[in-house]
């Protein structure tokens, strides 16, 4: 028997008062502490649906569309779009609000992959996931074609770092035969 989760079943909500403090010199929110924030909604999700441990392997993008200002309230969506043997792919939408007027606007949108980890370390099966909605099922559908392309540029950014190797700018060139 398969085992198989709905979408409904991940999905998250976390919602934050933009504050001075959160904001860069433009008076929007620091990109950093938003992505701080998709993190952390992200991986709730994964655990729900995993029900244990799972760790962020990839976040896709982080695209910003619009800028969430001091006194909005940012608040964030995710669940898990698709899964493979062990891994998931969550999507996170950011709404931001603002608290004076109650217009409201997508301010960001977020594609991450955790993995589950077992008791032992390694990684663990995770369920099917099983998509109901127009949104879910849409965002099911791309799912492949955004992993084949997450596989490639894992593939290119390893390669990328193995040439780039571990060396510092000011270290001198070891010789080697």
């Amino acid at each position: 028997m398969t085992i198989q989760r709905f979408v409904r079943e991940s999905r998250t909500f976390k919602a934050s008062h933009v504050l001075p403090p959160d904001t860069n010199n433009h008076n929007t929110l620091f990109g950093g502490r938003l992505m701080a924030h998709i993190d952390d909604v992200a991986a709730i999700s994964a655990m729900k649906h995993a029900r244990g441990p799972v760790v962020t392997a990839s976040t896709d993008s982080v695209d910003f569309l619009q800028p969430i200002r001091v006194d909005n309230e940012v608040a964030l969506e995710a669940f898990v779009t698709w899964t493979h043997n062990t891994s998931m792919e969550v999507f996170v939408k950011i709404v931001a609000e603002d608290l004076l007027t109650g217009v409201r606007t997508v301010c960001a949108t977020s594609f991450l992959t955790f993995v589950a980890i077992g008791e032992d370390g390694r990684p663990t099966p995770v369920p099917k996931i099983v998509p109901e909605t127009e949104e879910e099922v849409f965002l099911h559908n791309g799912a492949d074609e955004r992993a084949a392309a997450r596989k490639i540029r894992r593939k290119d950014n390893k390669h990328l770092a193995d040439m780039l190797g571990t060396r510092r700018p000011w270290e001198p060139l070891l010789n080697t035969p």
